[in-house]
Order: C-alpha cells, then structure tokens, then sequence
C-alpha cells in the first residue's frame, strides 16, 4: 500500500505522455488495487475471490454513480481528494480498468497470502 498510494494519487497530476489516459483511466487499476488490499487486511480470512468481487462492485457502482449530480455530490467532488475518490465523469471504458485492476489485486493478494 505504501507503493499503490503515491501511485494512485500522482496518477491524478500526472502531465507526461499519454497523460489523458493515465488521468482519466489508468488510476482506476491503482484504485481497485489500493481498496482490495485495505479490504484484505480488515478481513484477512475472507477469501481473495470475495474480496476482489466485492471491491468490483462496489467501484462500478460508485462509476455508474458518476452519472447522478446532486447538489451535496457535486460538492464532494469539487475537492481533489473527493474528485479522485468518487470520481466526477461517467465512462464505460473505466469498467475495463477496473477489470484489470481486479485481476492484478487477485494475483497480488494469492502472492501476498
């Protein structure tokens, strides 16, 4: 997590090549990958599968939550942190990174285990 966290949060501010994607779409993979190992250490018997299920859903709920601009969730994702945490716009595409960061957290936490 010490690495996964800095990752996450410069892939927001990054402005190099290809930094559009890394933006926009790549932080997604750091995102499951970050709530997947905070979830294995609060639930260390659960089973890698579930966790990373779990994680899974929960995150495209959030994205498809992105569509839904109530006043009190515009205000949260005013902030930098809200923005990087609930996120600000819809994309299909980031359900494909999501995907991807679940299988690398399903391998990291086989490994880890």
């Amino acid at each position: 997590m010490a690495v996964i966290i800095p990752l996450g949060f410069y892939s927001k501010i990054y402005d190099g090549p290809a930094s559009k994607w890394v933006n926009n779409s790549l932080g997604g993979v750091f995102y499951v990958v970050f709530w997947t190992l905070l979830f294995s250490l609060l639930a260390a018997r659960s089973k890698p599968w579930k966790i990373v299920s779990l994680v899974l859903l929960i995150t495209c709920v959030i994205e498809v939550l992105q569509l839904w601009h109530p006043p009190f969730l515009q205000t949260i994702r005013s902030t930098f942190l809200g923005a990087t945490l609930i996120g600000n716009s819809f994309s299909w595409l980031d359900m494909a990174h999501y995907m991807i960061g679940s299988l690398i957290s399903l391998w990291l936490l086989k490994i880890l285990r």
